[in-house]
């Protein structure tokens, strides 16, 4: 059993965990994640590291109630435990020092983004952080990715706070006004990530995108987290979770990404329906 030594919400429906997780914090780094089960009769789901503690032993994961599972992950507490907690999984980061870098964090993509931007501002590039979000409200690590990165452009779609635009506007600003770009690291919603890469195609600059496809194992033995990506078959829990996002078939990852959609509405509802009366009847 892994036990939740912190629980924080961040914004509505976003929750932050550190959970104990000792072996998994030793070796755990940038662009890894871990696939968490709640007990014995619940399904396993991956989660991007967005930090770790090797002192203390701690994972710390950020999740946004999209499902079944996430739902009943957010009514823990501090101090109750999950069943089942892997990891490190899937390829890390790759950092180096190779000048100037724009990370990129879309929604619940700046958790992950940040430890990437971090590691790659302690290589010794000038690490220019772009984060968004739909609403002020659903801004979060504002101060964290600050720190990580030389410079930090906020953004809200709707205009709450900061400035109103999508992140693809303040990194066409910033490609514009910085010129030589060496990478971009893009993490966020599907349809971001989309836009990101088809702007920086543009202007030729490298992209890397984390895709987090549907997945079951981690460890490349069901196959269904297989991605295209240069016309070849890989599968996102082995071969990445990162990829050159110029080569990522993203139209048809959106077509599996909603393969089960009815599916886990089905199990939202009877999740919603056993919350209410006690009827078990949502595992």
């Amino acid at each position: 059993m892994y036990k939740i030594l912190k629980r924080e919400v961040l914004a509505p429906t976003l929750f932050l965990f550190d959970i104990e997780a000792p072996l998994v914090a030793r070796k755990a780094k940038p662009g890894q994640f871990i696939i968490l089960r709640i007990h014995d009769e619940g399904e396993r789901i991956p989660l991007t590291i967005a930090d770790f503690d090797r002192e203390k032993g701690t994972i710390t994961c950020v999740f946004q109630e999209v499902g079944k599972t996430t739902m009943e992950l957010a009514t823990l507490n501090e101090g109750d435990s999950v069943r089942d907690f892997v990891g490190p999984l899937g390829e890390p980061s790759h950092i180096e020092k190779l000048g100037k870098i724009v990370c990129v964090g879309g929604g619940v993509g700046v958790a992950p983004v940040h430890p990437i931007a971090r590691a790659l501002k302690e290589a010794g590039n000038e690490v220019i952080g772009i984060i968004g979000a739909r609403t002020k409200e659903l801004l979060f690590w504002e101060d964290k990715m600050r720190n990580a990165c030389t410079e930090l452009r906020v953004t809200t779609d709707d205009g709450s706070y900061v400035r109103q635009g999508f992140v693809t506007d303040v990194l066409k600003e910033v490609v514009e006004e910085k010129g030589d770009i060496a990478l971009c690291v893009a993490i966020g919603p599907l349809p971001m990530m989309r836009a990101v890469c088809n702007m920086t195609k543009e202007y030729n600059i490298k992209t890397i995108v984390s895709l987090n496809s549907i997945m079951v194992d981690g460890t490349g033995m069901c196959g269904c987290c297989r991605v295209t990506v240069g016309g070849q078959t890989k599968f996102a829990c082995v071969d990445g979770p990162e990829f050159d996002g110029h080569a990522v078939d993203f139209a048809e990852m959106a077509r599996r990404s909603v393969i089960y959609k009815s599916q886990e509405q089905a199990a939202v509802e009877r999740f919603n329906h056993t919350c209410s009366c006690g009827c078990g009847g949502g595992k």
